[in-house]
């Protein structure tokens, strides 16, 4: 009977010092709540320390009753303190759980914020070498517009093309050259040829005078052949009646055979058409 009697005597206790406690939290949780300029940080953690009370009282009062109903005082004395670390531990537990999943949610953002660094860097590259083709480009096209210059400035002077003694076959180096011509042509559509042909002095002026307009027929051919509108090419023969040098020689009779190809000014473009 005593057993018994100090058993209620140590749960009424126990379940008082709850009650106050209860009591305390409940006051706590009436203040914060009328207390607006509380920040969110401070509201988090004595969220936390509600939790965590509460949950040792729980194992409290559960082993205390526990403790005296199987071992009476002294079990309860015993239950109390083991219901406390129980209930501490499932506090913890419940801590350590929620932290885990917080970590989890930084990880995912710490790894979306990394794809799209990596995106960003990668997109960042694709541009550089973007620009290093257009730069690369630039150049080509200024490479190409000097040479197309040069070639204007040869036409303007006048290109030549030379041909062997009494042959009109054009030699493959001359050639090169035409297809040059052609293509400058193709990008200036406005730009007309005059195309004159000669011959040396050896042999008859008939013949001469044939050689030279045969010169002519297959350089306006072989510039047909290259896309090169025939309107755009006004030609005419001379045979062998303008040498280049008064004095008559081997080397001077080289250039001679030849077939001229100069850029007709405007004016002188109509007048031909």
């Amino acid at each position: 009977m005593k057993k018994q009697l100090i058993a209620i005597a140590i749960i009424s206790s126990l379940s008082f010092s709850n009650v106050s406690l209860a009591d305390d939290v409940n006051h706590f949780d009436a203040s914060a709540y009328d207390n607006d300029n509380a920040n969110t940080n401070t509201e988090l953690v004595v969220q936390d320390e509600e939790r965590e009370h509460t949950e040792e009282l729980v194992g409290l009062t559960s082993g205390a009753v526990l403790g005296a109903v199987v071992g009476g005082p002294v079990g309860a004395i015993i239950g109390a303190f083991a219901g406390t670390l129980i209930g501490k531990t499932v506090g913890d537990d419940t801590e350590i759980q929620s932290q885990k999943e917080l970590l989890a949610q930084q990880k995912l953002s710490i790894e979306m914020q990394t794809s799209e660094l990596t995106a960003l860097h990668e997109k960042q590259q694709s541009l550089a070498e973007v620009t290093d083709e257009y730069l690369h480009v630039q150049a080509q096209l200024s490479d190409l517009k000097a040479a197309q210059q040069q070639q204007l400035q040869e036409l303007a002077i006048g290109l030549n093309v030379q041909f062997k003694t009494g042959s009109s076959t054009i030699e493959p180096h001359f050639e090169q050259q035409l297809d040059d011509v052609a293509y400058l042509m193709a990008l200036s559509p406005e730009l007309k040829l005059d195309l004159t042909g000669y011959a040396d002095r050896r042999g008859d002026s008939k013949f001469n005078q044939a050689l030279s307009e045969q010169r002519l027929i297959e350089v306006t051919s072989y510039l047909v052949s290259q896309g090169v509108s025939a309107e755009r090419l006004h030609s005419q023969a001379y045979g062998a009646s303008a040498p280049l040098h008064e004095q008559q020689s081997f080397e001077n009779d080289f250039f001679d055979r030849r077939v001229t190809l100069k850029v007709m000014p405007v004016g002188e473009a109509l007048a031909a058409n």
